[in-house]
Formats: C-alpha cells, structure tokens, sequence
C-alpha cells in the first residue's frame, strides 16, 4: 500500500537548485526556468521556492501522474504571470511580499483545478535580480532611488520641524501683537477719560480749570529749563545774559 506522506511539508525549488547544501552552499541557476519577462519588458532573473503538503492522500495518488513536475510548471506559470503584471521596481524592491502572496493564490487555484490533493503552505522568493549582462546598470538605478527616497525623507524630517517651530513663532508674535494692541487700547481709553473728566471740570468752572491746566504743565516742563529771574524793582545791577549758552539759544 502506498502511503503519502500527508503530514510532511515538502520543499520546491524554481528557477535554480541546490549543488550543495554547505556551508557554504552552493546554487546553480537554471535559466529556463528563472528568466522572467516583467510588466514594463524587462528581464528579471527570479529564485523561489514552493512549500506544500498533502491535503488529500486520495486525490493526490490517483487524480494527478507526476505530482512533482506538476506543481514546478504551475508554480512557475503563476509566477510569471505575477511577473508579468508588475514592473521591474516591484520585483526588485518593493513588491516581494505582494508577488509571494498573489503567486500562492493563483498555484492553489491551478492545483485544485487539476484535483492535485496539494495544499500550498508557502511562496518564497529567494532571490530576484538583473540578469548578468544588465545587473550593473540596474543596481545603479536601484542605488538611485533608494538615494532619493532618503533625500525625500530627510526633507519631510526637516519640513516637519520646521513647520512647527515657524508656527510656535508665528502664534508667539500674534500673541505680543494682540498684547500691545490691548495696552494701547487701555492707554488711549485712559488718556480719552482724563480728556472727558477734565471737560467736564472746565464746563463747570473754566478759568479755575485753564490755571490748573497751565500750572501742571509748567509744573512738568520746567524741571529741564535753566531758569533765569529778572527783579524789575532792583536797580544798580548790570543785566548781563549769557546768549551763547546754548541751553538759551
């Protein structure tokens, strides 16, 4: 009788095989298998593995004849399309784990069509580069853009603290500006009060008034000017001015 192995996971390897396992270990590449044509043409040189287990001992004896080459020629077709839908930046950087997830889908769906008894467990890329001839310059682009997106994020950093030290700035100087309005306002109220108060006094006595008025404001002046007193009765003396003081001019 022969028993599958349900419970084991098995391993596929796609695009290249194991000379030995190492260390180090030691890849060849089986190009057949691993270029792959991307959604912007161009060539991409992919590595990856499958791993599966039986889901259905009955299915997986009788229904498939060579369940091995089976699953590699669908995993690879499922990749390709995958591939195919995508750009060359996706497959090389940023696109890994969409590919893996979207390219186990579309193996699950090709096995249970065939009746397979296969249960895919995991896609996993391996390794995904430019083919040799084109490598160099491929990796000059990649470098490219890995450099502007640091200078990209390197500018956010900056914007992001500039942005909120500007605006602490900004409230700071609305704030001193709203403050000096204020003490203005209450200033120019203060002086338009005294005015009123000061009216209201001359209205009701205004020669009274116009002597205090001229009295204070001597009273404030008069501290910074020298002063000079001529007595009209006293005679005898020489009145003699100084007119090139110029504190007199």
């Amino acid at each position: 009788v022969d028993r599958p192995p349900i419970a084991k996971i098995q391993k596929m390897e796609i695009g290249y095989e194991t000379i030995r396992a190492g260390p180090p270990a030691v890849y060849e590449s089986i190009e057949e298998e691993a270029l792959m044509l991307t959604g912007d043409i161009n060539i991409v040189d992919l590595w990856f593995i499958v791993q599966y287990r039986i889901k259905d001992a009955k299915d997986y004896l009788f229904n498939v004849r060579n369940v091995r080459k089976t699953i590699k020629k669908a995993a690879e077709a499922a990749m390709r399309q995958t591939i195919g839908d995508r750009g060359v930046d996706e497959a090389l950087t940023v696109g890994r784990d969409e590919i893996q997830e979207v390219t186990a889908n579309k193996l699950q769906e090709i096995l249970d069509l065939y009746k397979s008894g296969i249960y895919v467990v995991t896609v996993k890329l391996q390794d995904v580069h430019a083919p040799g001839e084109v490598k160099e310059a491929f990796e000059r682009v990649a470098s490219a853009k890995e450099d502007r997106e640091r200078f990209i994020n390197e500018a956010l950093g900056k914007y992001n603290q500039e942005i909120p030290k500007a605006r602490g700035e900004a409230e700071k100087t609305i704030r001193q500006a709203e403050a000096y309005a204020v003490e203005r306002t209450k200033h120019a109220q203060g002086d338009a009060n005294r005015f009123l108060q000061r009216l209201k006094e001359y209205k009701k006595a205004k020669q009274v008034t116009k002597d205090r008025l001229y009295l204070e404001t001597m009273r404030d002046i008069l501290p910074e000017i020298e002063k000079i007193v001529i007595s009209e009765t006293e005679e005898g003396f020489l009145k003699f001015l100084n007119l090139r003081d110029k504190g007199l001019e």
